[in-house]
C-alpha cells in the first residue's frame, strides 16, 4: 500500500497527472499549473468542468458511498403520475369520510338533544279553520310544518308563514318527494275564531290547515311544543299585541317532533333540511 502511494506522488508521475488533468479540464488546469494568475472564476469552471465530466453530483444524499453498479434507474414519468392519484385519491378519501363523521356526529347530537327536551309528546285537541275537530293523531302520516302565532299579529307571523308557505312550495316541485301539510296554531284564543282563522289562513298556502282552540286547549298544545306566548297591555280600542316563541316546527309521519327552524332560516335552506330528513327517515311503526 505504502509503495503505490510513492509510485503515485514519484516525480515522474506528476507530469503525467497534470497532462491528465488538462485534458479533461483546461481551466482547473489553469488553475494548477499557474496558481498566481489563475482567478476565481477558472477555478468555479475548473470545478464545474470536473464534476460535468466525472458525474460528480454535490447533492448530499448522493454524495453518500454506494456500492458499484447501485444506480437507480430514473422513475418514469407514468409511475409518479400513478403515485400522485393513489395519494391524492387517498387524501379525498379521508376528507370525504371525515366529513361523513362530522355530520353523523352532528345529527346524534341533534337527536339527543330533541330528546332531552322532549318536545311535542303527548296529543292534543284542537278546532281547525273549517270548524272540525283536530288532534295530534289526525296529522300522523303526513309530513308537518308547523307554527305558532296569531292573526293580529303586524309583521312577523305573516312574513314566518309566507317563508313557510314558501318552503312546502319548492318541496311540492318534487314530485318524488312526499307532501308536506303546513299547520298554524293560533295563540290567540279570544280573537282567532274559525272564522278569523279561515279568512287569514286563505292569504297562504292553500294547504295551510289553521287550528285554534280554548285558554286550555292552547295552554296546553304549547307546553306540549315548549312555546312561550304573552299578552301585551291592551290600548285605547281594547287591542294588544302577544309576544310568542317564533320557529317553525316540523314533524315526521309519526308525529314526532324533527327539526325547527328560527327566522335566521329561509325558504331554501328548510326546504332543503326537510328533504334530507325525508331521505334518511324510518318509521317507529315499521
Amino acid at each position: 500500500m505504502l509503495r503505490g502511494e510513492n509510485e503515485l506522488y514519484s516525480p515522474c508521475s506528476v507530469p503525467v497527472m497534470l497532462r491528465h488533468i488538462q485534458r479533461i479540464c483546461p481551466f482547473l488546469s489553469e488553475a494548477v499549473l499557474h496558481p498566481a494568475s489563475a482567478t476565481p472564476k477558472d477555478c468555479r469552471n475548473g470545478i464545474k468542468c470536473l464534476i460535468h465530466k466525472r458525474g460528480i453530483s454535490t447533492s448530499p444524499t448522493l454524495q453518500k458511498s454506494q456500492p458499484p453498479g447501485s444506480a437507480k434507474a430514473p422513475i418514469s414519468l407514468r409511475t409518479r403520475l400513478l403515485v400522485s392519484c393513489i395519494i391524492g385519491g387517498s387524501a379525498v378519501g379521508i376528507w370525504q369520510y371525515l366529513r361523513w363523521e362530522k355530520r353523523e356526529k352532528k345529527k346524534l347530537d341533534r337527536i339527543q338533544q330533541l330528546r332531552t327536551l322532549a318536545v311535542g309528546q303527548g296529543d292534543f285537541s284542537l278546532t281547525d279553520h273549517k270548524g272540525e275537530p283536530c288532534c295530534k293523531k289526525d296529522l300522523r302520516g303526513n309530513w308537518v310544518l308547523m307554527y305558532f302565532g296569531f292573526t293580529h299579529c303586524p309583521d312577523i307571523c305573516p312574513d314566518e308563514l309566507q317563508k313557510l308557505s314558501s318552503a312546502v312550495s319548492l318541496l311540492d316541485k318534487d314530485s318524488t318527494l312526499p307532501t308536506v301539510l303546513p299547520v298554524f296554531i293560533s295563540v290567540d284564543p279570544e280573537r282567532d275564531n274559525v272564522a278569523a282563522l279561515a279568512k287569514y289562513v286563505s292569504e297562504f298556502h292553500p294547504r295551510l290547515k289553521g287550528l285554534t282552540g280554548n285558554q286550555e286547549q292552547i295552554k296546553a298544545v304549547a307546553q306540549a311544543y315548549r312555546v312561550y306566548y304573552s299578552a301585551g297591555p291592551r290600548d285605547e280600542d281594547n287591542d294588544y299585541i302577544i309576544d310568542h316563541t317564533i320557529l317553525i316546527y316540523l314533524l315526521n309521519p309519526d308525529g314526532l317532533f324533527t327539526d325547527y327552524y328560527s327566522r335566521s332560516k329561509n325558504d331554501q335552506e328548510i326546504a332543503e333540511s326537510v328533504k334530507q330528513h325525508m331521505k334518511s327517515y324510518k318509521s317507529i311503526f315499521s
